[in-house]
């Protein structure tokens, strides 16, 4: 499992034209899943994301959780997280999990993060227009394989 994280003063997720979900302060997570992907390695990547201290504390520093700013996220799937860019020009998404499957996982990470913090999502594989206001700009890259 891979995850790009972004903090975000504001994002929203467009889909048909209209805005389907959004939030303010918080976290945009990507997500995309390969094969062998489990609730474990959801279970890694979800602790890992509600503890990570990106945001400011009293004195400007990088020492708060989303837990702790009470902030929301917005998860968003993207199998194109797992491109392979080797040979060619054309990316390769082998690496990234079928369909359904990866519905599945995606579904039950969502349904994890949102127990512990507000979670809005996009649609699993519709078209989507993503707008992120990348606060810092503060991105950061999760893969479950390299723990």
């Amino acid at each position: 499992m891979k995850v790009v994280i972004q903090r975000s003063k504001n994002s929203n997720v467009v889909i048909d034209n209209k805005i389907y979900n959004s939030i303010d302060a918080g976290l945009v997570i990507l997500s995309c899943f390969t094969e062998g992907d489990d609730e474990t390695d959801i279970d890694y990547i979800v602790k890992k994301i509600v503890n990570l201290r990106i945001f400011d504390d009293e004195n400007g520093i990088m020492n708060k959780s989303i837990l702790d700013t009470k902030g929301r996220i917005l998860s968003i799937s993207q199998f194109t997280l797992y491109a392979d860019t080797k040979k060619g020009n054309r990316p390769s998404y082998i690496k990234a999990l079928n369909g359904q499957e990866a519905s599945k996982l995606y579904d039950l990470f969502n349904q994890k993060l949102n127990a512990l913090v507000p979670t809005v999502t996009g649609i699993f594989g519709a078209e989507m227009i993503v707008n992120i206001t990348n606060d810092g700009p503060i991105t950061i890259i999760i893969d479950s394989k390299n723990k």
